[in-house]
Formats: structure tokens, sequence, C-alpha cells
């Protein structure tokens, strides 16, 4: 029995595939099938049976998958026992970071590593959540910061925070932060929406659906910035988290007020594979980025935020 053999094991019991299996592990679909019938004649027991086009584990599948997560996370942590100085961890993570957070976290999380592990290299890509969970099912980025994700067997989610979203206006609204407005009184406005399959339209889609309301939308856009400056502009209002309109709020370039029935959150939270193991390199990022967004909360630099113990 070797290891490459339980990660692929792993990789098929994950995706449900062995198709979908060897794209992910980047190898011909033959080997992938000779390692798993390898397995089951080093086990003398089958792993899996056909399921429709798909592959589900048996009794004794199930079995050796809780035994092999636990074995192979052993060796990882003996890896990182062995090689756990800081001048060790090397290499280079891909971070996703959404639009709204990327400003609050990328500074202060490359000065954290930089100063910590100096040969550690970081890439931020900044997308929209239907652009960064594809690039973590693809793999090109290592972890990711999601909201309002569709659910994913390849991917393990750890929530992080809840976060209110605002009605923004121009500064003659008179909107405040301590006097909520309803959603059904926001019919009369009209509104620059972001496009569609941006995540936080999907958001906002749902919670005026399930509320019966029809907002007047004039205008779409995929920039922030772009809603933003129209709001500016007294084209209409927009709705928006906190963290992206706090600094025009107190330079009074825009007003925004909490919005209720319903209130609207949105949750974020952190995205791996599940098929691939992260590496040392990785864990060391992960532990900081949830450091960085626990203290930014902490110290009210993240509004109308809350963590998720």
């Amino acid at each position: 029995m070797e290891i490459k053999q339980l990660r692929t094991f792993l990789a098929v019991a994950a995706y449900g595939s062995v198709t979908r299996a060897a794209e992910k592990l980047h190898i011909v679909q033959p080997a992938l099938s000779r390692q798993i019938q390898m397995l089951e004649e080093d086990l003398g027991a089958p792993l899996f049976q056909r399921v429709g086009h798909g592959m589900q584990l048996t009794d004794a599948g199930h079995l050796l998958m809780i035994r092999a997560k636990k074995a192979l996370d052993e060796l990882e942590q003996a890896k990182h026992e062995i090689s756990s100085s800081p001048q060790a961890i090397s290499g280079t993570v891909v971070i996703g970071l959404l639009p709204s957070v990327s400003d609050l976290i990328a500074g202060k999380l490359i000065n954290s590593l930089q100063s910590q592990y100096p040969n550690l290299s970081i890439r931020i890509l900044v997308g929209y959540v239907g652009y960064l969970q594809d690039w973590l099912a693809n793999d090109e980025v290592d972890m990711a910061l999601l909201y309002a994700h569709k659910p994913s067997p390849s991917i393990e989610i750890t929530p992080l925070l809840n976060e209110k979203l605002y009605v923004v206006g121009p500064p003659d609204a008179d909107l405040k932060l301590d006097c909520p407005v309803s959603l059904r009184d926001l019919k009369q406005h009209s509104f620059i929406m972001p496009t569609h399959p941006h995540g936080l339209r999907t958001l906002l889609d749902h919670a005026c659906g399930v509320s019966g309301i029809n907002l007047n939308i004039i205008a779409e856009t995929n920039s922030m910035n772009t809603q933003k400056s129209l709001v500016q502009s007294n084209v209409g209002y927009t709705i928006l988290p906190g963290l992206v309109v706090f600094e025009d709020i107190k330079e009074r370039k825009l007003t925004a007020a909490p919005i209720i029935d319903p209130e609207i959150n949105r949750q974020i939270s952190l995205a791996l594979s599940v098929t691939r193991k992260p590496s040392l390199a990785v864990r060391k990022v992960v532990d900081e980025l949830k450091q960085i967004i626990h203290q930014s909360i902490l110290n009210k630099q993240w509004p109308g935020s809350s963590l998720i113990e």
C-alpha cells in the first residue's frame, strides 16, 4: 500500500468519479483505475461500487477513508515537526480574495508573513465569488474567502464572520447608521445593483424574493467603485457591505443605513480544497489570515461584522 494510492483513493471518494479525480490529479484515467485496483487487491476487498455514472464507497471503502485520512494527517504532522523553522517555510501560496475585503486584508497579510517567513512568496488574486470558487476547484488558488458559495463536495468551508449589508445613498439622502431602514421602504428609490452572477446580487435577489419586494433597478455594474460613483452622482441608491463605504461616509461622500425587515447579512468563509492536502506554507498562511481577520474585527476596522466562534 503506497501513499500515492491512498491519495488517489481519497480523491475518487471525494469526487465520486474516477474521471473527475483523474482530471484533478492530472493523471490518465487508466492509471488511476489501476491504482485503485491494486489497492483493492492488496486489501482483499472492493472499495467502491458503481452507481449510475459515479462511484460509491463500500463499507470497506468507508473504513479505509477514515483511516487513510488519519494516516496522511499523521504524516503531514511529522513533516511539520521536522521542518518547522521559519526559514523552512518557502514556496508560493496563492490566495483568492473578494474585492470588498482585499484592501483591508492584503497589505496586513503580506507584511506579517514577510516578517515571519522571509522565504515565502504570496500571490493574491481578487475576484467575485463565482471566479474564486472556479479558481479553487481548478487549483489556481490554494485558498479563498467566499460568501454565498455553491455547496461543493470538493471544497471545505470554515465560516469566519457575519457581515451586515447597508443601503447606501448620496450625502443629501440623510441615511444614518443608527436608523435602520426597512427593505420595503426602499421600493420608492432607484437602485444601481451588481451584475449576475455576483454573489452579492444573488443574496439581494433572494432577500427581495422572500419578502415579495421588487426594487427599481435602473443600472447594473460589476464594479463596486462604479456603484459608489453612481450613487455619489445622485443616479440612485445601492446596497453594499459596510467595509466598502465607511471611509466614504466619514468623508461625507455617501450616507448609509442598516437594512431591516429583513436584515440582510452575508457570511464570509475560508475555503480550501478537500482533494489537495494543504502544505505547511498554506497552513501558516491560513493561520495568519484568520488572525488578521479576528484582530481587524476586534479593533473595529471591519464595520458591521461579527466573528463566528
